[in-house]
């Protein structure tokens, strides 16, 4: 069996997603590691073995657990691992791991979201006006009602707000600004038309091999963070319908080609006059993930089999239907505390 080590195991992340979609496929040894001592995934019993790992010394000590257990492949579990692992991505390789993820360049590129949309206006993607606010003018350039949202970080929806008028706007991007980031404005799409969520897989080589596209449901409090004035932003916990959304998959990896994807991207978008337009585009698995892999696009296992042996297994008919999600609880006494 191949070994995986999964880096970012917390509940209700990408990283217990992706042990789900290995699961699945029934042909892997998986283990994970996590820095925080009640991670949820550290006491998850479909992993082979979990590490604590150790904050400070960050990628040494990822592969120190994965030398612990032979793994042979690493997938981060969420948007930092992928950031300080990408950037050790030499690191990772002489250590004798891959590194199951999109090429370093694009990593980086997408880290900042100022970057992906001024890439994305270049290559003559459709997107939202998106600004970067140095002050009331950006707002007003971009319209109301608006998103404002940091440049970096936002995954999940965190940091996310909705804004009605300029002064509202410049309050949330001077909370933004305090905390670190860049605040973006960006012109706001409603759901009327749909909101997606589509997976691209695509080989070291820039092929793509295919993708999914699921249609949001905005119903449940999971799915959504903020509803209100008129707006609705959703959370990091994507549900709905699975279909052959041909024209939106279309859409989407036109975006995966024109940003020379090169592995794993998620992209999410809203339609408005039949254009899908991204909102936010992530270079990595998403949370997502394992309801493709449920549909029959399981895009970790695809990955790492044509990494492993350079081949493609035929790809089974994608089944149509609601795909829903809920939480999940567990105990762990203290004695049992990593």
């Amino acid at each position: 069996m191949q070994k995986v080590m999964i880096a970012g195991i917390g509940g209700a992340s990408l990283g217990t997603e992706l042990l789900k979609a290995l699961m699945l496929s029934g042909k892997y040894e998986v283990y994970g590691c996590d820095i925080s001592r009640t991670a949820y995934g550290l006491y998850d019993a479909g992993f082979t073995q979990t590490f604590c790992v150790d904050r400070d010394n960050y990628v040494r000590s990822v592969i120190s657990a994965c030398r612990a257990v032979g793994a042979q492949w690493l997938i981060p579990g969420g948007e930092q691992p992928m950031v300080l692992l990408g950037k050790s991505i030499e690191q990772v390789r002489i250590a004798g791991l891959q590194l199951v993820s999109n090429s370093a360049s694009v990593i980086e590129t997408f880290s900042d979201k100022s970057e992906t949309f001024k890439l994305l206006r270049q290559a003559g993607i459709p997107v939202p006006r998106t600004k970067a606010i140095d002050g009331p003018a950006d707002v007003r350039y971009v319209g109301l009602p608006c998103i404002i949202k940091p440049a970096t970080g936002s995954g999940g929806s965190a940091s996310v707000f909705f804004a009605v008028t300029v002064d509202e706007a410049m309050i949330y991007a001077d909370f933004i600004r305090r905390n670190g980031s860049v605040a973006l404005a960006q012109e706001y799409i409603g759901e009327e038309e749909g909101e997606f969520t589509v997976g691209v897989l695509s080989l070291p080589d820039g092929a793509i091999v295919g993708s999914v596209a699921l249609r949001r449901t905005l119903e449940a409090k999971l799915s959504v963070s903020y509803r209100g004035r008129g707006g609705l932003i959703s959370s990091g916990y994507s549900q709905g319908y699975i279909g052959p959304f041909l024209e939106i998959c279309e859409q989407a990896q036109i975006i995966a080609k024109a940003v020379g994807s090169k592995g794993p991207i998620n992209i999410q978008g809203r339609v408005k006059s039949g254009i899908f337009l991204p909102f936010e585009i992530n270079p990595r698995f998403s949370a997502s993930t394992y309801l493709r892999a449920m549909a029959g696009f399981n895009e970790v296992d695809i990955l790492i089999d044509y990494l492993a042996f350079g081949t493609l297994a035929k790809r089974p008919a994608i089944s149509p239907g609601w795909y829903l999600r809920s939480l999940t609880e567990s105990f762990t006494p203290d004695e049992k505390l990593k």
